[in-house]
């Protein structure tokens, strides 16, 4: 089975469930990346906020790579499902 297909998450119950878990946990770093540049980006208006702006743009940016490593972790999961459920029907068969 290849990584990033749709047929991956939709085969079994569980893969959808796995899907559905991985989405919200992206959505949230998503928003928590947004707001942490909208809050560093107003903080930069005052020079006193400068620091903690700038801070606030690296946890940012940290949210920022957690993204497309929690879509490769989500993938890996999906992938090795697909693989177990190969090997049970082998075994099966």
């Amino acid at each position: 089975m290849r990584l990033f297909t749709h047929e991956a998450r939709q085969r079994t119950r569980d893969t959808r469930k796995v899907y559905a878990a991985y989405e919200i946990a992206h959505t949230a770093v998503d928003f928590a990346a947004a707001i942490c540049f909208l809050i560093g980006s107003i903080l930069f208006l005052w020079t006193e906020y400068e620091e903690q702006a700038i801070w606030l743009f690296i946890v940012g940016s940290g949210f920022f790579c957690m993204k497309p490593t929690l879509r490769l972790a989500r993938e890996l999961q999906l992938w090795r499902m697909g693989q177990l459920d190969t090997l049970a029907k082998r075994i099966g068969d």
